[in-house]
């Protein structure tokens, strides 16, 4: 589905696999950029937020420096912002519940998105307006609930359709159709998306629910894949550093750019998060203590920890 980047050219093609499944997948995407995808059906973005290990190889390229440049400003593409952020996760499956979180990812995000909202880590996304003026939020009480969805449970690969038709049920169950709603699809241990660990380790999209667009974001269970995802990251031996650095990152994105690409960018297509990945790792006094990633900030013209 997605795949590692490749030398100078920086497009990432469908990785070569013979599986049915895996071909069935490679179908369902253009060809890449660095962070974005498009479904080849419904034509939505992908932002992909890509491994530590893609992005490490990047910066390695003169093109790669060139597409992660810390002087390039975010500017506004004409859409939507989330200027009152409303966080809704769905745990999808019942094994949530037993063997399917044996690192205790649920207990660590939950915790960890309780806090985003009115943190000083946070707080960079609320320079950011949208066409009628409006700043993105950074409110206390963002993350508003949680769920484990026992009805169904995700095959062992599924797609980014499959991955969206939760978010819609979440949705449906929340009934927050609004811009500032952000459905997040938490998969359990052992569930691996096409691209998981190799080329991506989150990424967030939009889809289409009772006639509106929604946000919704595919977080896998990251200690499924290590060092790849940011288990280590900032902690020995950090299991779950990569919760709140991936989804942080994801998060931040999402409330600037809810629908790709029509947010906050900078020239090459870079979100907040991007320009900033796998860089300046800390326990962030500003973030309750959790590993985070910094975010890009205009006003300081840097990626930063606080604002």
């Amino acid at each position: 589905m997605l795949a590692a980047c490749s030398g100078g050219g920086q497009q990432i093609v469908p990785a070569n696999t013979d599986t049915t499944q895996a071909q069935s997948a490679d179908r369902e995407f253009t060809t890449l950029s660095t962070f974005v995808a498009q479904n080849n059906t419904t034509g939505e973005y992908v932002r992909i937020f890509p491994t530590r290990e893609t992005i490490d190889a990047l910066r390695q390229t003169q093109l790669g420096q060139r597409e992660l440049q810390a002087t390039s400003p975010l500017t506004y593409h004409g859409g939507p912002i989330q200027t009152n952020p409303k966080m809704y996760v769905v745990f999808w499956g019942s094994s949530w519940n037993g063997s399917g979180d044996p690192s205790g990812v649920a207990a660590r995000m939950k915790a960890f998105l309780a806090i985003v909202g009115g943190s000083g880590w946070n707080n960079s996304t609320t320079q950011y307006t949208q066409s009628d003026g409006q700043h993105v939020g950074n409110q206390t009480g963002s993350f508003v609930g949680s769920y484990v969805d026992t009805t169904s449970s995700p095959p062992s690969r599924p797609s980014q359709s499959q991955l969206a038709a939760e978010a819609v049920k979440a949705a449906a169950k929340y009934g927050d159709y609004s811009a500032n709603a952000a459905y997040i699809v938490a998969l359990p241990h052992g569930i691996k998306p096409q691209g998981f660990g190799t080329q991506y380790c989150a990424y967030h999209s939009t889809t289409t629910a009772a006639g509106h667009t929604i946000a919704w974001t595919n977080d896998p269970y990251l200690p499924d894949v290590g060092a790849s995802c940011g288990a280590g990251s900032v902690n020995n031996p950090g299991t779950l550093d990569g919760v709140s650095i991936v989804f942080g990152h994801e998060q931040g994105e999402t409330e600037t750019d809810p629908f790709p690409n029509t947010g906050w960018l900078d020239s090459n297509n870079a979100e907040n998060g991007d320009k900033c990945a796998w860089i300046n790792l800390i326990n962030n006094p500003n973030a309750g203590g959790y590993p985070t990633q910094p975010l890009w900030s205009n006003a300081n013209n840097g990626c930063v920890q606080t604002y």
